[in-house]
């Protein structure tokens, strides 16, 4: 069957592939908007309820003086974008914000820290917020940075549910965005998670410069991993005054959903989560994402240190679209039938996202 043809549902099926080619990728590129998007919803009802969101809080729990020169990064201790840096926050500090984040709907809590590595100590100090995370009943996700083996250990013994992170874009345009680590570092750290037994977040951004075979080429990367990320966050460039990427031309929405929808076709069975650039979205852009397949969002005030949709926006939309938002009960994702009945205003303003 040509891909150049929208099939019946019926015929359609969603093997779980590690070995795409990028002349099958480009092909799905390619395809006419409608017969993408239909393809990518019909994949999504295979695996998915169409109607539901799940929602993720992160926080900052160390932020700024990041010796990394990711271009498109305000905490990176290189550029002058008048960020503030702070220290690793205290444990009752986090402990509040999860409460809040669960009070508010999410059902994982993502802690994020500025560090290229992580020190054996600082380990040891969100192992601890892992295990009183974990025992809110939320689930849990980290980005610190590169990971030795036994650090992936420890976090995995202390209950770690996710770690996020991105392989940003492709191999091949990588060298433009990053000099301070390299793709291969990238992957031993996903590797030293998977051998660990932590689930992993990874996934990367759009709108950086990267040419359309850079698209192709990361989402590749992705699907072609021994086993598919359970999260892939595809994030738009949100260009931050002072980093290299400040006056980067604005994405196409189209571009941005043609993403999400071959990210689902390649990864039938991840979550694809709406992250940063949302606040620049329209309503109209959000629902056709959802509809490509997207189905998990970044739910707060801050991403990092960039904003995110307002609470109240959040909801309004997804009220409008008629969609559920999963709960968690025992320790298992279920879904609210209550439509977007998603949380109260009382959000933390440290709210931020993974690893952007």
């Amino acid at each position: 069957m040509s891909l150049a043809l929208a099939p019946s549902p019926s015929s359609l099926s969603a093997p779980v592939r590690n070995d795409w080619t990028r002349a099958e990728v480009e092909a799905l590129f390619t395809l006419p908007f409608n017969d993408l998007l239909f393809r990518a919803q019909s994949v999504h009802r295979l695996h998915f309820d169409p109607n539901a969101v799940q929602l993720s809080t992160l926080l900052s729990i160390k932020t700024g003086a990041c010796p990394e020169d990711c271009g498109y990064c305000p905490q990176s201790a290189r550029f002058k974008t008048g960020l503030k840096a702070e220290p690793l926050m205290p444990l009752a500090e986090v402990i509040k914000a999860a409460h809040d984040a669960k009070a508010n709907g999410a059902t994982r809590f993502c802690m994020g820290a500025a560090w290229r590595a992580p020190k054996d100590k600082d380990i040891e100090k969100v192992s601890e917020m892992v295990r009183e995370v974990k025992a809110l009943g939320l689930e849990t996700c980290v980005t610190l940075g590169m990971l030795k083996p036994e650090q992936a250990k420890n976090l995995a013994s202390a209950g770690l549910d996710y770690y996020n992170h991105n392989l940003d874009t492709s191999p091949e345009f990588y060298g433009e965005i990053i000099s301070t680590r390299t793709y291969d570092d990238r992957l031993e750290t996903l590797a030293n998670v998977r051998e660990a037994g932590v689930k992993v977040c990874c996934g990367g951004i759009v709108g950086m410069g990267e040419s359309e075979t850079d698209r192709v080429e990361f989402l590749r990367a992705l699907a072609n991993l021994p086993q598919h990320p359970e999260s892939v966050p595809i994030n738009e460039l949100v260009a931050v005054e002072g980093t290299p990427l400040a006056n980067a031309a604005p994405l196409d929405p189209l571009d941005f959903v043609r993403m999400i929808a071959v990210a689902r076709l390649m990864m039938p069975q991840s979550y694809v989560r709406l992250s940063a650039g949302r606040t620049q979205m329209s309503d109209e852009t959000q629902a056709m994402c959802f509809f490509a397949g997207a189905n998990s969002i970044f739910y707060g005030e801050r991403l990092l240190t960039t904003s995110n949709p307002q609470n109240a926006r959040d909801r309004a939309l997804l009220a409008k679209l008629g969609m559920r938002t999963e709960q968690r009960v025992d320790g298992s994702a279920h879904l609210d039938h209550h439509h977007a009945d998603v949380a109260t205003d009382a959000c933390s303003p440290q709210m931020a996202c993974c690893d952007e």
